[in-house]
């Protein structure tokens, strides 16, 4: 009798050991599947690129982790994304800081006219930035990458050749902007991107703030003509990626591993992009009868002149906030002086 009891207990203990072996098997092959929001359409330099992030995370996690893209802003508009992250709206979004104006603070500093060149450098420096400061205002999720475009330069209908020209001219312009434009003595008016090909058709506008893949990417080719490059005051727009929070910190070690190394390398991968969308940008507008006005030396001395106050106003905004401003301002002066020549 003792003798069928314990092969009755073995077999059940051998059973119990199986399942307990297929529940882990099971747990294991679980695929993990994250919903990425984003604002652009698929089909641009943007959108396919993000794509190809998204592919890539499945790819080195053997299909562990699947990333749902969702872009177009069909999950939800770009001015609440950020916010959307931290809801578990999605959990991962692809956004502009100045959509969220006010709320970044220390970040800002990288849309500041600092006089970019290099259309590679911005992104490159961003995340530098982000590595040195680690500022408390992205605690609330887990940055992935950050980056930005190459310099804004502007652009205008009518026929430039001196800053002068500028003055009481109506450019399209917002947030940071919108303080450069009425520093050179324009005249600024805020609008979405998207109402600003129809306004400048209209003449509701003369001219507009924007780098040349964005020229390029919402046809102003068409309705505009004259290019003021001005790299001694040059601005940018800088971008996150972001994870929830909670989410990341319920990934296995491995993935999160695995998704660090990605995103370092992703960095390079952003930074060649905004080079390409700046060199496309700029073919594609010259090809259309596009030219690109030169200021004299003593015009962007001036406009240099022009730019100090509105860095000065970051400092003094930030010190209020009890924010290190003044050194994430040198951080980005020095930073370009040896990267960006």
């Amino acid at each position: 009798m003792k003798r069928f009891l314990g092969i009755g207990f073995l077999a059940v203990t051998i059973l119990f050991a199986g399942c307990f072996t297929g529940a882990q098997a099971f747990a294991a092959d679980k695929v993990i599947t994250l919903k990425l929001a984003h604002f652009v359409p698929a089909t641009t330099k943007e959108g396919k690129l993000i794509q190809e992030w998204a592919d890539e995370v499945g790819k080195r996690t053997n299909g562990r982790v699947k990333v749902r893209v969702y872009p177009g802003a069909t999950l939800m508009p770009p001015q609440q994304i950020y916010d959307g992250i931290t809801k578990e709206v999605a959990d991962i979004g692809y956004g502009i800081f100045a959509y969220h104006r006010g709320r970044f603070p220390l970040t800002e500093v990288i849309d500041l006219p600092l006089g970019y060149k290099d259309p590679r450098v911005p992104s490159r420096m961003i995340n530098e930035y982000y590595k040195k400061f680690r500022p408390k205002e992205l605690d609330d999720v887990k940055v992935l990458f950050l980056e930005a475009h190459g310099r804004n330069i502007i652009s205008t209908k009518k026929p430039v050749s001196k800053l002068s020209d500028l003055r009481g001219m109506k450019i399209r312009s917002t947030g940071l902007s919108a303080k450069i434009v009425t520093a050179i003595g324009g005249s600024a008016v805020g609008m979405p991107i998207t109402d600003a090909y129809d306004a400048m058709s209209k003449g509701v506008i003369e001219g507009i703030l924007l780098d040349w893949g964005g020229l390029l990417n919402y046809r102003f080719g068409d309705v505009i003509k004259y290019h003021i490059e001005s790299p001694g005051a040059a601005s940018t727009v800088a971008f996150y990626t972001v994870l929830n929070k909670d989410k990341w910190n319920s990934l296995p070690p491995d993935i999160q591993a695995i998704i660090d190394k990605l995103d370092d390398e992703w960095i390079e991968r952003v930074s060649q992009k905004w080079a390409d969308w700046e060199a496309a940008g700029k073919s594609e507008l010259l090809k259309k009868g596009g030219k690109i006005i030169t200021l004299s030396k003593e015009d962007s001395a001036q406009l240099r002149e022009k730019m100090k106050p509105i860095l000065s106003d970051y400092i003094s905004s930030t010190k209020a906030k009890g924010l290190p401003g003044d050194q994430a301002l040198k951080f980005c002066q020095d930073y370009l002086s040896v990267h960006d020549k």
